[in-house]
């Protein structure tokens, strides 16, 4: 029984979530990113870079764009889905 309610209300993706013990944000494919201090931005679940230069670098995800502005930036790595900017980082920013 408390299974199915869980089902209804927290929706498949909770389930499997909890099942597997991951985080629902892995399981859904939702970005996640990471920063070191002003100096670094590590983003996972990224679908392709929209625009590029030493002052903002936009970048496609599943949840958005995310804008990235500051000074100095430069792309660092880059997978498929994964990424790595660094430089002076100045602001981070979703862009709807």
């Amino acid at each position: 029984m408390e299974r199915n309610r869980k089902d209804r209300n927290g929706g498949v993706l909770d389930t499997v979530a909890e099942l597997f013990d991951l985080p629902a944000d892995l399981v859904a494919g939702l970005p996640h990113l990471e920063m070191v201090g002003s100096r670094q931005l590590y983003l996972e679940h990224h679908t392709g870079i929209l625009s590029y230069s030493e002052a903002q670098i936009d970048v496609n995800t599943t949840g958005g764009v995310l804008r990235v502005r500051g000074e100095g930036l430069a792309l660092l790595a880059m997978t498929a889905e994964e990424l790595r900017i660094g430089g002076s980082i100045a602001a981070v920013e979703w862009v709807r």
